[in-house]
């Protein structure tokens, strides 16, 4: 339902223009705004005072575009490296992978409803958009029924270690971080890294201080420093300033001492849920 805006707006508005173009004010029924025309012609909307105000990164991420800018100049040698050790690294653990990942493919089907693969929109480097591949470990209608779930986590992200939508199967692979292994296809296709900040959920961003978006200025990856920290244990604030470090430190040999940290990280399965 349209509100069309109340005579203090109108008042308010006024009285901040010329005397000459004041006269020639309306009100649009059609969005409930205020309009003005000055001698060129041109129409003019004037938002009502009690319209909330939309952030120029809250534009950007309903439309899709990228609106942080890239995290430092990284050399090119290191750049090079980091690619080839992704793709490597992907080939490598899909193919040796693959007998599992197809084993948990055919569990879901037969015990899950909904697709055995979610997709998701994240938020990848510099804002960009892509969809993120994950095993399905809550119930087809999970989205729907966050709202009668509990947010243990503060800060705008989403943790819930009991959360009633994660299915029996599914809280398996998450303690295991087997869900996450779709993504290797994301590192292969370029969209995500071996390592670096975890990619988050659009709707979250939204609701980030502008600090907390450098996290988005380098590419995200399957594993960080808050990966191997402790995960969910973590708050949202350290986490985002864990995401910092790794920015300001990011290096081949910062890479591989994430990597080797990982796989004891993984079996610990601290904070995993």
């Amino acid at each position: 339902m349209v509100v069309a805006p109340s005579i203090q707006d109108f008042d308010a508005a006024t009285t901040r223009l010329p005397a000459p173009v004041a006269t020639r004010i309306g009100i649009s029924g059609v969005a409930g705004r205020l309009s003005w025309r000055p001698a060129g012609g041109l129409v003019r909307k004037i938002r009502p005072a009690n319209r909330p105000a939309i952030s120029l990164a809250q534009q950007a991420i309903a439309a899709g575009r990228p609106f942080v800018t890239s995290g430092g100049t990284p050399s090119l040698g290191y750049r090079i490296t980091k690619r080839a050790m992704d793709l490597a690294g992907a080939i490598v653990l899909l193919a040796a992978l693959s007998p599992l990942m197809a084993a948990i493919f055919l569990v879901l089907t037969v015990t899950t409803k909904g697709k055995p693969l979610f997709f998701q929109k994240r938020l990848g480097c510099q804002g960009r958009p892509f969809r993120m591949a994950k095993f399905r470990t809550m119930v087809a209608d999970a989205e729907t029924r966050q709202a009668a779930v509990r947010n243990e986590q503060a800060g705008p992200v989403f943790k819930n270690r009991r959360d009633p939508r994660v299915t029996r199967f599914g809280a398996l692979l998450r303690s295991a971080s087997l869900d996450e292994l779709p993504q290797l296809v994301n590192v292969l296709f370029g969209q995500m890294s071996l390592v670096g900040p975890r990619p988050p959920i659009a709707h979250e961003v939204a609701r980030y201080e502008p600090w907390q978006r450098r996290r988005l200025a380098v590419k995200p990856g399957l594993t960080c420093l808050w990966q191997i920290s402790g995960r969910c244990e973590i708050g949202f604030l350290d986490w985002v300033r864990m995401d910092l470090w790794y920015i300001k430190n990011r290096g081949v040999w910062t890479d591989l001492w994430l990597l080797a940290k990982t796989p004891l990280a993984v079996l610990s399965r601290r904070g995993a849920y």
